[in-house]
């Protein structure tokens, strides 16, 4: 305690009143520092405070300082923009803020500057700032006003109370002529509800808060028109907020921006912040109500910089609308009965079949020698052909659909307040895993047998050695053991797997949002080529099947182009699907006839095939389903229902992830008459 006086007596006798603003505001830092300590305490931060007020009154020639330092501070610094801008983006775009966050975080702010808002986090740079200010109690609060800002015998009265009534109106005028162009811009006025948008909410904005500072201008801030004038600016702000919401009907209907979502998310946090000033200027306690606000700020200030928080905020309406789009899709990849579960089984061995003629062409593209980006490109649109093919023909591909299905699966999460919510979710899982691992026999138990035989049809033409010899054929059997990178390769396809679901998703969005099907349908120079009937067929279609095209598409590029786009940067990376690597071990056992049975390496690398498909299946579907409950918003007690309830089926019905057996006993449906009666009673 001692060492600590020390330290307080040498900061307050560092003061100095004429010291250019770049020292004057060290000093201030420095004196904060020590406040702030290195306990995590607040309570210690509490009585440092205290004890700076203790120093302070035992010495008369620093409060005549102080007053100069505190007055030169006030007229020459700015705190506007900090109560009315501080966490909020300097232009209402997504990017520009990623990239000013960026900057702030690679470029440190200099102590030389008006700016009260680029200050505060030299002042504040910690969150424990923000416990140690709430903490401070209401006399500790009396004291800092009437020791420290309030008047001085000699000195006469502080500018305190003007100033900090003059820069509470300044950032109220400043943060609602914010609210209001942004409530006023194209891309959200348009979108409003057409009854909300009738009665201006926004328009009406500005003048309700000038009825407000002209009354406390004129009677004071706690008069009574002053009262009743912020009365109607809380109603109008609430007002503003119910309009916005209506914007959300609106994208839910039409597709997600993450820019327009970005602007109502700062749009809902400025009229939170304006109802904050507005308890301000009303409090009885002003201390209080200043020491509770800078505590926010201290926490929007934190929260502000981080890059994590600023991509998961903007980003969860468009996630969410990800999610359900490919739900939609999804649920057609998951088989509830036995009927389903062999239409699986055929539809999965029909995609085999073509994924053999795939892995002759990726072969026979290997062997042309072209350069690794070429190699990538042509393999790329290979299997996008084939995997569209594959759509268009009804067929499926393993491991392809967790991506797509785990966002139907985490629809069941809407209902996780319900009593069997937990249990309904595991139902899904299990249709879910069972039907890709039909998926993945009926693909490997066509593809492989279909592989032999297309390698005996092309060595009887004489080409097959062309693509495949016995020495690449051993290096396949080789790099499919188990034991070596297969599982890291398999996890990264897994990814792959994942992002084209995301894509898939973000396309229709897109899609939508921009009301592409409506310009298909109905532009004239469109319906001019193609005629109104046939136009219009064409905006359905594509309206239907849009993240069909883009999930298939993406997926074969990715597979083909990052293998050599990412080797480029020294990274080996390797395309491990299941369906294709057991392509290519067949065909490299066919190159090296039945005695390939006697190999080791044959045996290891069906196990690799195994492996790869249960890595495939694993990683992409972890990845949606993270992604469902991001989007959900499922809290982590939630989780450990989930969780649990799982556990439980793995343990007591652990055939039920293999065959298609019932899971459990329907819900009881109600008889007709008494739901009639029902019905007829709620009438």
């Amino acid at each position: 305690m001692a060492s600590s006086q020390l330290d307080l007596v040498e900061q307050l006798q560092a003061i100095d009143p004429e010291a250019p603003p770049a020292e004057r505001h060290l000093w201030l830092i420095r004196l904060l520092d020590w406040i702030r300590g290195d306990s995590d305490n607040p309570e210690m931060a509490v009585a440092r405070v205290r004890m700076l007020l203790d120093a302070a009154e035992l010495r008369p020639d620093f409060l005549k300082l102080w007053q100069q330092w505190w007055e030169e501070f006030l007229t020459s610094t700015d705190a506007t923009s900090l109560l009315a801008d501080l966490g909020f983006a300097p232009r209402s775009s997504f990017a520009s803020e990623l990239l000013h966050r960026l900057g702030r975080k690679l470029l440190p702010v200099a102590p030389d500057t008006t700016d009260i808002h680029d200050l505060f986090g030299l002042l504040f740079p910690s969150e424990r700032d923000a416990r140690w200010l709430r903490a401070l109690d209401e006399r500790t609060l009396q004291r800092l006003r009437t020791v420290l800002f309030q008047a001085d015998p000699e000195q006469g009265p502080t500018p305190v109370p003007r100033y900090a009534l003059r820069t509470l109106l300044d950032a109220l005028a400043h943060a609602i002529s914010q609210i209001s162009a942004v409530g006023q811009s194209s891309d959200v006025r348009l979108r409003m509800s057409a009854a909300v948008s009738a009665k201006r909410p926004f328009l009406d904005l500005p003048m309700v808060f000038e009825t407000l500072r002209r009354a406390v201008l004129a009677h004071g801030r706690q008069s009574a028109p002053a009262l009743v004038a912020s009365g109607q600016l809380r109603e109008q702000l609430d007002a503003c907020r119910a309009a916005a919401a209506t914007v959300y009907t609106h994208l839910e209907e039409h597709g997600i921006s993450v820019h327009l979502e970005f602007q109502l998310r700062q749009l809902r946090q400025r009229i939170i912040r304006v109802k904050a000033l507005l308890l301000c200027l009303e409090t009885d306690a002003p201390a209080q109500a200043t020491a509770q606000l800078l505590s926010h700020l201290v926490r929007v200030n934190h929260d502000s910089r981080s890059l994590g928080a600023l991509l998961a905020s903007s980003t969860e309406l468009l996630a969410a609308k990800v999610t359900e789009r490919n739900a939609e899709t999804g649920q057609h990849y998951i088989t509830r009965t036995t009927a389903d579960y062999l239409h699986m089984l055929g539809a999965a061995a029909g995609g085999g079949a073509v994924l053999a003629g795939t892995t002759w062409i990726k072969l026979a593209v290997g062997a042309l020698g072209l350069a690794a980006f070429w190699t990538g490109v042509w393999a790329g649109i290979n299997y996008a052909v084939a995997f569209v093919i594959i759509m268009l023909l009804g067929w499926t591909v393993a491991t392809k659909q967790p991506a797509m299905t785990a966002p139907a699966m985490a629809a069941k999460l809407k209902n996780m307040r319900d009593a069997d919510g937990a249990e309904d979710f595991v139902d899904e899982v299990v249709y879910l895993l069972r039907s890709q691992l039909v998926a993945i026999l009926g693909n490997v138990g066509l593809v492989m047998p279909v592989v032999f035989l297309l390698s005996m049809l092309l060595g009887w033409l004489g080409w097959g050695h062309r693509a495949m010899d016995p020495i690449h054929a051993q290096i396949i059997l080789d790099q499919h053991d188990p034991l070596g990178p297969t599982v890291l390769y398999a996890a990264a396809t897994g990814v792959m797997l994942f992002a084209s679901s995301v894509i898939a998703g973000w396309v229709e969005n897109w899609f939508v949002f921009h009301r592409l099907d409506s310009v298909i349908a109905y532009h004239p120079r469109v319906t001019r080529r193609l005629g109104a009937t046939r136009a219009q067929r064409w905006a359905d279609y594509w309206r239907q099947n849009i993240s069909g095209w883009a999930a298939n598409i993406s997926l074969g590029l990715m597979l083909g182009m990052l293998p050599p786009i990412v080797s480029f940067f020294g990274l080996p990376l390797e395309v491990r699907h299941v369906t294709l690597v057991a392509g290519q071990i067949a065909a490299a056992a066919h190159e090296l006839g039945a005695e390939v049975l006697r190999e080791p390496d044959w045996w290891w690398a069906l196990g690799g095939i195994a492996i790869t498909g249960l890595t495939n299946l694993a990683s992409s579907f972890w990845l949606a389903f993270r992604l469902a409950l991001t989007a959900q918003n499922v809290p982590a007690v939630d989780r450990r229902r989930l969780y649990a309830a799982l556990g439980r089926r793995v343990l007591r019905q652990p055939h039920t992830f293999l065959l298609p057996v019932r899971l459990r006993p329907a819900a009881p449906q109600a008889p007709a008459a008494a739901t009639t009666d029902a019905a007829g009673d709620a009438g």
